[in-house]
């Protein structure tokens, strides 16, 4: 480890002058801000050896009242990752925080800040929010990749964290394994550090909270699905390097979380998917994941009920790795969403490397929307000419050959809520925007 840590120290030092030569020599990536709920928020770092790691934090305007997490010592086995609780925190407060290394305060050049959500039921309208979602996240790493160079623009980071979103959700292929990676536990390890220490990310992760799923790539090699001999590895790294506050089924990514007035599920495409060539099993989310979200759906009372996965749910073009290959197992799916009579469902997916929205028109109740939103920094592409062709295709929604974000912004009164999606390209210039509003969604 002492030999990866010092390639880790030459290859990005140059960069890392963000941080003070203290910094340098002990943090390897993050801090980064996981999940928020009202009482507790989780705070992330990896070190570059073996440290005591803590964070202080305070409600922001009052320095003198700084409160603690508790203190952990990082470890190899664990790639020296730091998972802290800060449990005192109160509803509707915004915090500053610092990291604390071996009792050395670390000092970056960006703000470091978090927040606790809002208490609004009962007592106002919901909470104005805007969240950040794309997918498809490749960082060149010359050694082990292919000949010519497959990601770029890494400044998307930057131009994301400049839309000052309160969360990002990110949609799979967060990571991308390499053939030297995926097949043992240190080079598995070895790709999520690589990842997460690119410096232009820093600044994003140090003060947006984080979401994720995970596809095929962060999951195991392309188009892998539930034989992958080393999933269990990768799940553990995936639990290891995000900050979901839940994780329904063991192995899966499959969780939910509330924020204002929507919920997002998180689905799993990749952990119950039968190969694509099995002809006798067409498995894709399959029984248990469909049951729970299904009863998840009915149970909540979130204006805006965005599930989030890999691949495409709505495009009804029967191609790559589209939810329409499974075809009965989509047709299933779709049909329980309109016999439950669920309002506000909007799908989030990544995968294709191109951005574009599909629309399905059903009868007798609201369309289903599904954005897809891909590539952050990998190769970007362009979608299948038959795919345009689809009903479900929305003229004016395809950015091609351009790597892209989008951000979710709901605002509104309670009995208005209006959701505005706009997709942007890696210098944060806007492409095409939408408006969805609540009502339209029952």
């Amino acid at each position: 480890m002492k030999k990866i840590s010092f390639l880790f120290y030459t290859a990005w030092a140059a960069p890392f002058l963000l941080f003070t030569l203290t910094s340098l020599a002990q943090v390897q990536s993050g801090p980064m801000v996981g999940y928020s709920e009202m009482r507790e928020v989780l705070l992330w770092v990896q070190t570059k050896q073996a440290a005591k790691v803590k964070f202080m934090y305070w409600e922001q305007g009052n320095t003198a009242l700084k409160m603690s997490t508790e203190e952990m010592v990082t470890n190899k086995n664990t790639a020296f990752v730091a998972r802290l609780i800060a449990d005192q925190v109160q509803p509707s407060k915004k915090y500053d925080y610092e990291v604390w290394v071996d009792n050395k305060k670390i000092n970056v050049s960006y703000p470091l800040s978090f927040q606790a959500q809002v208490l609004w039921q009962f007592r106002t309208d919901p909470p104005t929010y805007k969240f950040a979602f794309g997918s498809c996240a490749y960082v060149n790493d010359a050694p082990y990749d292919r000949p010519a160079p497959y990601g770029a623009e890494y400044e998307i980071f930057t131009s994301i964290a400049a839309k000052k979103p309160d969360f990002m959700v990110w949609g799979g292929d967060n990571t991308y394994l390499r053939e030297p990676d995926w097949n043992t536990r240190t080079g598995i390890l070895y790709r999520n550090t690589h990842t997460r220490s690119l410096p232009e990310m820093q600044p994003l992760l140090g003060s947006t909270h984080h979401y994720a799923i995970w596809d095929d790539h962060d999951f195991g090699p392309n188009d892998s699905d539930r034989g992958f001999s080393l999933k269990n590895m990768t799940s553990e790294a995936f639990r290891l390097f995000w900050g979901n506050p839940n994780y329904i089924f063991e192995g899966a990514c499959t969780g939910t979380f509330e924020w204002g007035d929507a919920q997002f599920f998180l689905l799993d495409d990749r952990w119950f998917r039968a190969p694509n060539d099995r002809n006798d099993d067409r498995t894709y989310f399959g029984k248990a994941q469909i049951q729970w979200l299904i009863d998840a759906l009915v149970f909540s009372k979130a204006n805006f009920k965005f599930i989030v996965t890999g691949g495409q749910i709505i495009n009804a073009a029967s191609l790559f790795e589209n939810y329409a290959i499974f075809a009965e197992e989509r047709n299933y799916l779709l049909q329980r969403i309109a016999d439950e009579k669920i309002p506000g469902v909007i799908f989030l997916t990544g995968d294709r490397h191109h951005t574009i929205l599909h629309r399905l028109n059903r009868f007798g109740t609201y369309p289903l929307y599904d954005f897809t939103v891909s590539p952050l920094t990998s190769g970007p592409g362009k979608p299948n000419d038959k795919e345009k062709t689809t009903d479900t295709f929305v003229e004016g929604t395809s950015v091609e050959n351009k790597r892209n974000f989008s951000t979710f912004e709901i605002t509104g009164k309670a009995d208005n809520r209006v959701l505005k999606v706009s997709i942007f390209d890696s210098k944060g210039v806007e492409q095409w925007q939408r408006e969805i509003k609540a009502s339209e969604l029952k």
